[in-house]
């Protein structure tokens, strides 16, 4: 077994604590950048899927919408032949369709009436200032 120093032994030996700390620190540093390409990457992918997938979901709400207004108006003419007026039967679909809207907006509103996370985050943050002062009286 000889005693001859390894490629990487010899290189050590012969450069100094600062070349080696340089050399971590540009190592470190094409780490961090190469790391930000790759996250810029990945969000720019995900943002290209996000962005198809609304337009998906746009896409089928028009079309939702749509066919919720065909039926509608189906609706209507279908009325209009058992009661023999089209006046009379568009204000049925009218009417049912207020009661839908109204049934929602109650719902809806009941929902957001229970939602108390805002409030109590907007009474913490009004209270750091105050807190901040108490700190620095103390000092």
């Amino acid at each position: 077994m000889t005693d001859m120093p390894t490629p990487s032994q010899q290189k050590a030996a012969e450069t100094s604590l600062g070349e080696l700390v340089g050399e971590v620190s540009r190592d470190l540093s094409t780490l961090m950048r190469k790391e930000l390409e790759l996250a810029k990457a990945e969000l720019s992918e995900s943002a290209k899927r996000a962005g198809a997938g609304a337009g998906l979901l746009g896409g089928a709400g028009y079309a939702g919408m749509m066919a919720v207004f065909f039926l509608s108006v189906a609706l209507w003419w279908g009325l209009g032949d058992l009661i023999d007026s089209l006046g009379w039967s568009a204000v049925i679909v009218a009417v049912l369709w207020g009661i839908i809207a109204a049934i929602l907006y109650a719902v809806g509103r009941n929902r957001l009436k229970t939602v108390q996370g805002a409030p109590k985050t907007v009474e913490t943050v009004k209270e750091i200032p105050d807190a901040l002062k108490r700190n620095q009286e103390n000092r």
